[in-house]
């Protein structure tokens, strides 16, 4: 009998960032193909498109919050469901050429989030360096390997450093001890089976604008003795003023509470996003499988309670 193919998973390259670190982390001793991929919106086309089982992308930092590109995509722009999270602890590095010291660098090369986590670091001991945004870290790094000069760095992680045989210059350089990035692992349309301590991830969109609208939907959420665990707004980019909220709270499609949380949320506002049901990062891991298969009666209750098409 044919063994299954390895499971597929798209992630925000190239070879070298956080992202792939976390990755191999997640994935432990299970077996998997790694797809690199140069921006989170090409990690999200590819699992859109069927180009492989899931995506892995950044979407959130304990230090400089939000990753938005990664956020806003899977409201606005895709249709995908949350299998998993995973939360990696960040060691930022100044990494140089061979010999280079810090006295030589005169500009400075980063992911935009990354940059901001070093901000006290830069502004006390690279003031005059110019800052470059780049679309990952590892990428960065790989402008410094390629340029041969002492006079320009990258912020990113050791394993970057190594890759392409460049010198750490200073370690550990970040503003906060404490820093960490979560993860997500996306894939089109399946949900995990519920573990009894799982997280459900949700998008509230306002047809109008009411009085009270928040508190509104925060009261749905607590009435049934559910948890928050987190609440956003984000523009919904049709005007001044217009939000939407991203929540996440306790629970799982499955129960019967978060089921009628997001059933009347739909009534009383027009539009809900289901994002996805998970296990908390502090349970355990969903594995994931070659070539998901839905689960019918959690697509059956999706099909019950799922509002019309994204914004």
């Amino acid at each position: 009998m044919d063994e299954p193919h390895p499971v597929r998973i798209a992630y925000l390259g190239p070879v070298g960032t956080f992202t792939e670190e976390a990755l191999i982390e997640f994935m432990g001793t299970r077996n998997y193909n790694g797809l690199p991929r140069p921006t989170i919106e090409d990690v999200l086309c590819d699992v859109a498109a069927g180009n492989c089982d899931y995506g892995f992308v950044p979407i959130e930092n304990s230090i400089e919050g939000t990753v938005t590109p990664a956020l806003d995509a899977l409201i606005f722009r895709f249709r995908l469901h949350i299998y998993a999270e995973f939360i990696l602890p960040v060691r930022q590095q100044l990494i140089a050429t061979k010999g280079a010291k810090l006295e030589d660098i005169g500009a400075v090369y980063s992911y935009a989030h990354a940059l901001a986590q070093v901000g006290r670091f830069l502004r006390d001991q690279l003031p005059k360096a110019e800052l470059h945004h780049t679309d990952s870290t590892a990428e960065a790094v790989r402008i410094v390997a390629d340029t041969k000069t002492k006079s320009i760095a990258a912020i990113g992680p050791r394993r970057a450093a190594e890759l392409y045989g460049l010198d750490v210059l200073i370690a550990d350089i970040d503003d906060h001890a404490a820093n960490s990035t979560r993860f997500l692992l996306l894939n089109n349309d399946t949900i995990p089976q519920p573990t009894g301590h799982d997280k459900t991830s949700i998008v509230c969109f306002q047809v109008e604008d009411r009085p009270g609208s928040l508190l509104s939907i925060l009261a749905e959420i607590a009435s049934r003795g559910i948890s928050l665990t987190k609440l956003e707004s984000r523009p919904t980019k049709t005007g001044i003023g217009i939000y939407c909220f991203a929540i996440d709270f306790e629970g799982h499609i499955a129960d019967q509470s978060v089921q009628e949380v997001i059933s009347d949320l739909n009534r009383y506002l027009g539009h809900v996003k289901f994002l996805g049901s998970y296990p908390t990062f502090n349970d355990r891991h969903a594995r994931p499988e070659p070539q998901p298969t839905p689960d019918p009666l959690i697509s059956e209750l999706l099909g019950q309670i799922e509002a019309t098409p994204t914004h």
